[in-house]
């Protein structure tokens, strides 16, 4: 990526970035725009700003999107109390880990750009290839349950994803797989890090909350990150990928 795009100064135009992006974040977290169907389950986007501004603007941008995300969840729970809501008003869940993804991503993404070379375009038309197969199950499963919006949702992230690979091979060429693996990091720094933090300070009650048996905390709680995170890396890799590639195009 050009290195232009990329600042670790807090500017006026960083300043501006991180209240755009912010302002996104909390909107997505406070409405149910912030979950989407993708294959056969729903993924949540709430951390997909916070991915963007740390690989288009760097660490600070990122970090503090971050920040918003995580004090907008915190929020969240102490506005809309649901069972499981107390585990968020601890800032170490819900902050903490949110200022990492855009601190951790920005790292990943500079780590990833120095393995290069032309093994990772195979290596990224795999990745879409399973992402493909993921969306075109979902897209069977939600015909035949005649969910139609569902079913348009899913078809406009195939066509996305197939943009993505025709992006990579034509214009960006490695570029767009060192995108797509720090996407699925951030994602996984999301997912995991919130779940860890609940397990490591609230494993029992937790569990309990949910009305499930509090001895098997470790293994309920570890079920949902695997659960949840697939979809979620995936949205995350569509969504960030082609969202970086305009930012690119303005530059």
């Amino acid at each position: 990526m050009n290195k232009t795009m990329v600042n670790r100064r807090l500017t006026t135009k960083n300043m501006a970035i991180i209240a755009l992006l912010g302002a996104l974040t909390a909107v997505l977290g406070m409405t149910p725009l912030g979950f989407i169907p993708i294959g056969p389950t729903r993924a949540t986007i709430m951390h997909i700003p916070v991915i963007v501004g740390s690989i288009a603007y760097g660490p600070v941008v990122g970090g503090f999107v971050g920040l918003i995300f995580g004090i907008s969840s915190l929020v969240n729970a102490l506005v809309n109390m649901t069972p499981v809501s107390f585990v968020f008003l601890n800032p170490l869940v819900s902050i903490l880990p949110r200022v990492l993804i855009g601190i951790g991503t920005y790292y990943a993404y500079q780590g990833v750009k120095s393995i290069g070379g032309p093994r990772t375009r195979g290596l990224l038309l795999a990745i879409c290839t399973g992402v493909l197969a993921y969306l075109g199950y979902g897209s069977y499963k939600t015909a035949l349950e005649a969910n139609w919006l569902n079913l348009g949702i899913n078809i406009i992230l195939i066509v996305l994803t197939l943009y993505i690979a025709y992006v990579a091979m034509t214009k960006y060429l490695d570029q767009s797989f060192e995108v797509v693996l720090a996407a699925a990091i951030g994602t996984i720094i999301n997912t995991f890090g919130v779940l860890t933090m609940i397990y490591l300070l609230y494993g029992g009650e937790f569990v309990a909350a949910l009305g499930q048996n509090a001895d098997m905390a470790k293994k309920i709680i570890f079920s949902i990150a695997l659960v949840n995170g697939l979809p979620e890396c995936i949205i995350a890799i569509i969504l960030v990928t082609n969202v970086v590639n305009k930012i690119r195009e303005m530059k």
